[in-house]
């Protein structure tokens, strides 16, 4: 994965390669049986963007998602990491993962560990990294999403928040190229949400590539650069967030903001 041919980039309109470009998405499709999840999905991510995933339930976009970070197998089209089409099958998994981190809606951590362990496991089994740099590089995105004091907790005695918050700081400790958020919000109750999306607002300020699949309207408002509304399995209208939610074009996308928002 780390060994990209210059001739496997994609070239500017000026002739040069595009070297920030870091995830392609080419007519990507995925079926569950009888049904069509995604319908064909194309667009790109460029490094340093935040790029906000919306819809209805059912629309595809957590399946979107599986299907970049290999969670799900696309059933067809291309998905160009730096170049290279990760859905190959001599792709190495765990490599890839290593640079497309994810924070998933239910945490995923091991609640028989405490924090500290959760956030040097990944960086000592696959990047073999010496236990007392990876707990150093622990403390140092714990201290980024507020957590670092209750580095030796069990994670199991941590609210819905904390346990985000600690996600996040393991997948920042593999130091991916981009992280996927998967409705990172949605199981959290209210008085939470907030923490969660300040420490997020905080990674897109500082220039990590983020898509970040939400129901969160007012950060997809106000921290993506480009917004992505998906319907039935296709992107109806993709745009920036002051476009897509002042001025959107298709009535489908009105409708949908107009529930949404409303509520």
């Amino acid at each position: 994965m780390d060994n990209i041919q210059n001739d496997e980039l994609e070239l500017t309109s000026n002739g040069e390669i595009d070297r920030d470009l870091l995830i392609e998405v080419k007519d990507v499709k995925k079926t569950f049986g009888k049904n069509e999840v995604l319908k064909g999905i194309t667009f790109n991510v460029r490094k340093g963007e935040v790029i906000s995933i919306i819809g209805s339930s059912g629309s595809g976009k957590s399946t979107l998602l599986r299907c970049i970070n290999k969670l799900e197998s696309a059933d067809g089209g291309e998905i160009l990491y730096k170049g290279i089409d990760i859905l190959k099958a001599k792709t190495d998994i765990n490599k890839l993962r290593q640079s497309i981190g994810m924070v998933f809606q239910s945490f995923n951590l091991f609640n028989n560990k405490n924090v500290i362990d959760n956030c040097t496991l990944g960086p000592r089994k696959l990047k073999k990294v010496k236990k007392s740099i990876a707990e150093k590089m622990a403390i140092e995105n714990l201290t980024k999403v507020g957590m670092q004091d209750f580095k030796e907790k069990r994670v199991q005695t941590l609210s819905g928040g904390q346990k985000q918050r600690v996600a996040i700081a393991r997948t920042l400790c593999m130091n991916p190229d981009v992280i996927l958020f998967d409705e990172p919000t949605s199981a959290l109750d209210p008085e939470m949400v907030g923490e969660v999306l300040d420490v997020m607002k905080q990674l897109a300020q500082s220039g990590m590539t983020m898509i970040v699949v939400t129901h969160e309207m007012g950060f997809a408002r106000d921290v993506s650069d480009r917004v992505i509304f998906m319907d039935k399995g296709v992107i109806a209208e993709e745009g920036r967030p002051e476009d897509i939610f002042n001025n959107p074009k298709e009535e489908r996308t009105r409708e949908f903001l107009k529930r949404v928002l409303n509520n």
